[in-house]
């Protein structure tokens, strides 16, 4: 009897250990803490020109002629930035990954992980970029840590070539020795749309994921689409190891608003530690993409600020007059200054733009 309770409080503590706490009402946060919270990251200075050009030349996939979801992170010990991004090729995605020495620099660009084999879940390509961190405090430096031996990363993934973001999409995990190239560490997906706890909102595709680690445990913030009416928003997942992950029954976890300016798609969301509070950047669409906000206190239940940070025509170049979204931000210590590469969509195609939390010196 004594061994039977003792299993009994083992599997209880386990349990506990292993899921996320018991359902609250979400803590309220006013429009006065989210004008406070939002302020740091307004009025921010546009770089005038692409950091990484649709086209980018890189030698031996001179066919990509738009590049997407920019990630800048650092390695242990060592002072140079890099940054992932994918390149569209008219059949897929393949993730490149570029080195700076000053954040406004790119260069030596090379492949970082492709196409996966026919028949696969990632055979349409992978996105890298939802990396296992040392730290996610909002000015923490971006460095890319090892569990087990390796450097990790969540990634996006499509199983057909020949156009762009193809129904249905899957998510995937890699690893890498090095943080520069990547390879699947699970040879089956690790989120879509076939599990049964998949949801209505999420039914029609699964895109980019966002890994966080917090008191051990990871947290896995994903946007999805329903269709027809092609909505997206963001869900969560939690795991203990990387491998296997669990939807939050709550989901999603950040919704549309109707008439915002999220009123069509809240997407993409980046999260990060802000002193007591966690911000989530994520890009919101009505009829143009721009750059927006969500805030919570408990990684579950976020209040999204109604006012973009950044609107798409922010630069008047016409660089990202059609959509500025999915960003990658990184506090430069050197300057005091934050980095906040994005896409940036206009009248030079789809590249990588960035905006600052200071005037940069020519």
């Amino acid at each position: 009897m004594d061994r039977f309770r003792t299993a009994i409080i083992t599997l209880a503590i386990l349990m506990a250990a292993t899921s996320l706490p018991a359902e609250t009402e979400p803590a309220s946060i006013d429009p006065q803490t989210l004008k406070k919270w939002s302020a740091p990251f307004r009025g921010w200075h546009y770089h005038p020109d692409h950091v990484i050009p649709a086209r980018p030349g890189i030698k031996g996939f001179e066919d990509v002629k738009m590049v997407d979801v920019p990630t800048v992170f650092q390695l242990p010990g060592d002072k140079k930035w890099y940054m992932t991004f994918i390149g569209f090729d008219g059949k897929g995605y393949q993730s490149f990954v570029a080195e700076s020495d000053d954040l406004l620099n790119w260069g030596n660009m090379r492949l970082a992980m492709g196409y996966g084999p026919k028949g696969s879940f990632d055979y349409g390509g992978a996105v890298l970029g939802a990396y296992l961190y040392e730290d996610y405090d909002i000015k923490g430096r971006r460095t890319l840590k090892k569990r087990d031996g390796k450097y990790w990363s969540l990634y996006g993934a499509y199983a057909k070539q020949g156009g762009y973001e193809i129904d249905p999409g899957y998510e995937g995990v890699a690893s890498s020795d090095d943080g520069v190239k990547w390879a699947r560490a699970k040879d089956e997906y690790i989120l879509s749309i076939h599990e049964p706890d998949v949801g209505e909102w999420e039914k029609d595709c699964i895109y980019m994921p966002w890994l966080v680690e917090h008191e051990g445990r990871f947290y896995n913030f994903y946007n999805a689409k329903k269709m027809p009416e092609w909505i997206e928003q963001i869900g969560l997942a939690t795991s203990a190891d990387l491998m296997n992950w669990k939807r939050y029954p709550g989901n999603p976890v950040l919704r549309v608003r109707p008439g915002g300016y999220d009123a069509k798609f809240c997407a993409d969301g980046k999260v990060f530690r802000d002193g007591d509070h966690w911000v989530m950047f994520y890009f919101g669409v009505n009829r143009h993409a721009h750059i927006m906000a969500a805030y919570s206190r408990d990684l579950i239940h976020w209040t999204a600020d109604p006012e973009p940070l950044y609107k798409a025509g922010g630069n008047p170049s016409g660089l990202d007059k059609q959509h500025a979204h999915k960003i990658s931000l990184v506090w430069n210590p050197d300057n005091e200054t934050y980095y906040l590469f994005y896409n940036a969509v206009g009248n030079q195609g789809r590249g990588i733009g960035l905006i600052t939390s200071k005037p940069l010196a020519e």
